[in-house]
């Protein structure tokens, strides 16, 4: 099998708007679908990023049924160049930086959590080459 990405990622949210500020707002993605009291998806570069009302999507019938609980990760990749600027902008947004990891290929990455205590990293392109 020769895959070319992942397409898209899922979290699971309890409110669409407050995802919608945050995602589209703060993270500045582009808002692709919104079905109310379902979900909310968003263009992330050439990936999807998908926020699902759990207690909606566990119920599926024309879909098989999926949610998830806890704090969910992603990373977002930005280029080298963008990195620091990504971080700057972020802070002035008022988001916390919650760790700042320096990697073995000498490369860093920072997390930080969205409105529903999900763990998001920010790691600069080539950080798993």
């Amino acid at each position: 099998m020769k895959y070319t990405q992942i397409k898209e990622t899922c979290l699971y949210i309890s409110d669409l708007d407050l995802a919608e500020n945050f995602y589209s707002g703060i993270m500045e993605m582009a808002v692709i679908s919104k079905s109310p009291n379902r979900h909310i998806f968003f263009r992330c570069g050439t990936s999807v990023l998908l926020c699902f009302l759990p207690e909606v999507t566990k119920k599926e019938e024309n879909l098989p049924p999926h949610y998830a609980i806890g704090k969910q990760h992603i990373a977002f990749e930005v280029s080298k160049k963008d990195y620091l600027k990504t971080k700057s902008d972020l802070l002035e947004k008022g988001i916390t930086i919650t760790h700042e990891q320096e990697w073995g290929n000498k490369q860093k990455s920072f997390y930080f959590e969205d409105p529903f205590g999900h763990v998001l990293e920010i790691v600069p392109f080539g950080i798993w080459e």
